[in-house]
């Protein structure tokens, strides 16, 4: 037999990432099971169909615990698999949380969603999984060391390497054993920047055979990143000291709010932030940087450091960690300027989505967005200068300023993900196969690969599979 690819996510498109490799001897090895996000409806019933009978796939391994990489897990195990789930113990420990916290809003949303089915006298539906599939998931982790060689049976081997994306991030290098050969398979996850402000930058992979890479920036060049504290104090003095007003910051949980907390902290260090209250508004973000604080053998030189002068990194003075649904409403009752950091980055769940409510109307106030939004999404939508926004069923004018930084981003620009793979042969690269972007920008990376010497590029499409000689 042949070993193959098939794609089932992430396939011309930026969530969902699902990536299915078939062995010589059978074995179906899952890379990541992600949630789609971020298309409305369509993503909605993305998420419902699989394309594969979850109960054939022996093994699932995961790059990362961001959701759209993650978020299908419960769902995998709901519906059949009963395999093992292999990866590092920081992605273990952020899916503990985040997993927990997205069954959470699986029963929210349908409820939501079924209320307004049984007006249009449609059957009600069933929550894609709840905290009991999260709880059967957990159980079948089984953790993968980091930059070490990790035989999970006598034809795979596993070696995870940094990716800098968040924390455990993590290149899947698989290693197959044919009968008659081996092949290196590499699965970059998503890729990082190598001046990360907490983690290590991405490391070196060993030479692939065929490269699954994503591309999610593949045709822009970010800002850069010395840029970050200078531009955030600009904001918070123009809309918070100069205009009385709120900053309003969706961030997601995980990295971009530690990354945002650790600029505001080390303006506070140095005396530069203005004496006024953040808030980091989401009970998930706390947790988060909890497990950040415990896993601190991911973290740069640099914060390390910086640790040993000011401490705990994630906390200041006016810095508060909201927990409950009555202190978050109590936020928005207040007149007063203030910095609110909340979940989700894409605004389309959670406490955001009525903090955007509850000031997007106001000109005193702006919205901060920093990190990558569908167009589709709420963030997107503000950030494509839509002059109303629907939040909830009910349309509300933008007078608020929007304003964009992607010096925050956690993925690579098309150069840091090129000069990425340069560690490798392009020569020696049978086939790169572009994953996780959308389809002009991924046509675009292509010819800067090609100008790279990466010849044989392919950008398949949902379900495509490709054999791998």
């Amino acid at each position: 037999m042949t070993t193959s690819v098939q794609f089932f996510g992430a396939a011309q498109m930026v969530t969902g990432s699902k990536h299915m490799i078939t062995t010589p001897q059978g074995k179906k090895v899952l890379l990541d099971c992600g949630l789609f996000q971020g298309a409305g409806k369509e993503s909605g019933e993305l998420n419902r169909m699989w394309g594969f009978d979850p109960s054939e796939v022996d093994y699932l391994i995961l790059s990362h615990a961001h959701i759209d990489h993650t978020g299908l897990v419960p769902k995998l195990v709901k519906d059949g698999f009963k395999g093992k789930i292999f990866a590092n113990d920081a992605t273990r420990d952020l899916c503990e949380i985040m997993l927990a916290d997205s069954a959470y809003i699986q029963k929210s949303d349908i409820k939501y969603v079924n209320k307004h089915r049984k007006k249009k006298g449609l059957p009600s539906l069933e929550a894609l999984y709840d905290i009991n599939n999260v709880e059967k998931a957990l159980s079948l982790f089984h953790i993968v060391p980091m930059k070490k060689k990790y035989s999970i049976d006598d034809e795979i081997e596993i070696l995870m390497t940094d990716t800098a994306h968040i924390l455990g991030s993590a290149a899947i290098n698989l290693k197959i054993k044919g009968p008659d050969k081996v092949l290196n398979i590499t699965f970059t996850g998503d890729i990082g920047r190598p001046n990360d402000k907490i983690l290590f930058g991405p490391s070196p992979f060993p030479q692939a055979d065929y490269i699954i890479c994503e591309s999610t920036y593949g045709n822009r060049l970010h800002a850069p990143q010395s840029e970050v504290e200078s531009k955030i104090l600009e904001y918070v003095n123009q809309i918070c000291v100069k205009n009385k007003g709120k900053l309003i910051i969706p961030a997601f949980s995980v990295d971009r709010t530690q990354e945002l907390v650790y600029a505001l902290d080390r303006l506070e260090h140095y005396g530069k932030l203005p004496p006024i209250k953040v808030y980091v508004d989401s009970p998930l973000s706390t947790k988060a940087t909890a497990v950040m604080n415990r896993n601190r053998h991911y973290f740069n030189k640099d914060i390390l450091s910086y640790i040993t002068r000011d401490g705990d990194p994630f906390n200041f003075d006016n810095l508060e960690y909201t927990g409950s649904v009555e202190a978050s409403k109590a936020i928005n009752e207040r007149d007063e300027p203030c910095i609110i950091i909340s979940s989700s980055g894409m605004a389309d769940a959670g406490r955001i989505k009525h903090h955007i409510k509850n000031n997007v109307e106001d000109a005193r106030n702006a919205i901060l967005l920093v990190g990558y939004a569908t167009p589709d999404s709420l963030a997107g939508r503000l950030k494509n200068g839509y002059e109303t926004v629907r939040i909830f069923g009910q349309e509300y004018p933008v007078n608020c300023q929007v304003f964009s930084m992607q010096n925050f981003s956690a993925h690579a620009d098309y150069q840091e993900m090129i000069d990425y793979l340069k560690c490798q042969d392009a020569s020696k690269v049978k086939k790169l196969m572009l994953v996780h972007g959308d389809y002009e920008v991924q046509q675009e990376f292509a010819l800067k690969l090609n100008k790279e010497g990466f010849m044989n590029i392919a950008i398949p499409e949902m379900g495509e599979e490709i054999i791998l000689d």
